[in-house]
């Protein structure tokens, strides 16, 4: 009788764990393999880096993890491998990638400890800088400081940069690095403003036309490339300075070396051969003397 039972009872967890999903504990090169698909996380609204085309993806960052989806059909052998694009939201593309719903975030992001906690990065494969969109007709007070005018040395300078940014009311988007960065120099300075936050570029830009924010700061390559196409854009200026730079990388699964080392390669290669150039010059208006140096560094010998 209890031999009976303990059968009985064995075959009901074995039944249990065929049930369960096999690929939920695989690392991402077992996913792939298992699956025969190369999943493509990406945020939709983030042109020129990652932007919604049908039922794929294009953009800088799209032609990056393509190359990344070639360099696993050869390592796996896997010639018929398919490439999955699924679109995430800021607030879970971390999540999209600790729990293996996707393969990899093309769409590039600053590595932080946080984010480390959670996931692992690439090699840089872009140096994003921090600027700012303000209506053509903004004071001249807040001109000055944002393109860093006032002085910063003597007794006054913190009452001078109040006085251009006193009452003024910032925007950028939620949970990102930016809105950490804003907060921060607001308490440093002891500056008297408010900051909102928007889910997207595009909304951040509308609250500065519409007069509900005086500024509004986001990378400047994604800035540049809505103000080219957006109603608004005739009463809004994109300031020249750039307040922070900061290299952004692909995120991955934590613990996976032998895929970021897959990734890393990958990228390498596309360095040191120039192809990454190419794509810099079709989505990002042309390589800069100072980025082609950077990539001399962030390529992996």
């Amino acid at each position: 009788m209890n031999i009976k039972t303990g059968n009985t009872t064995y075959l009901l967890l074995a039944s249990l764990l065929m049930l369960a999903p096999p690929l939920a504990i695989a690392n991402t090169l077992e996913r792939v393999q298992a699956s025969n698909t190369f999943t493509l996380g990406y945020l939709p609204g983030f042109a020129p880096f990652s932007t919604q085309s049908g039922d794929k993806a294009s953009g800088y960052a799209i032609d990056l993890c393509l190359k990344v989806a070639e360099k696993l059909k050869v390592q796996l052998n896997l010639p018929a491998l398919q490439v999955r694009y699924l679109p995430v939201e800021i607030a879970g593309e971390m999540d999209a990638v600790s729990s293996g719903k996707i393969d990899i975030l093309c769409t590039p992001t600053p590595p932080t400890l946080v984010r480390r906690k959670s996931v692992s990065y690439s090699v840089p494969v872009y140096t994003a800088g921090l600027s700012s969109v303000v209506r053509q007709d903004a004071p001249a007070g807040l001109l000055n400081v944002l393109n860093g005018k006032v002085a910063h040395t003597g007794p006054t300078w913190r009452a001078t940069i109040n006085g251009g940014l006193a009452n003024a009311t910032f925007a950028t988007t939620a949970g990102g690095v930016t809105e950490s960065w804003i907060r921060q120099q607001m308490q440093s300075l002891g500056i008297v403003s408010r900051l909102v936050t928007v889910d997207s570029t595009e909304a951040g830009l509308k609250l500065v036309a519409d007069g509900k924010a005086d500024v509004f700061f986001a990378e400047r390559m994604l800035l540049s490339n809505l103000l080219s196409t957006h109603d608004a854009a005739d009463n809004l200026t994109l300031l020249d300075r750039i307040f922070e730079y900061a290299p952004t990388a692909m995120a991955l699964d934590r613990d996976d070396e032998n895929f970021r080392l897959l990734v890393d390669t990958a990228l390498s290669e596309m360095y040191r051969s120039g192809e990454i150039e190419l794509a810099y010059n079709k989505y990002l208006g042309g390589i800069s003397v100072t980025a082609r140096k950077l990539f001399k560094v962030y390529a992996i010998p």
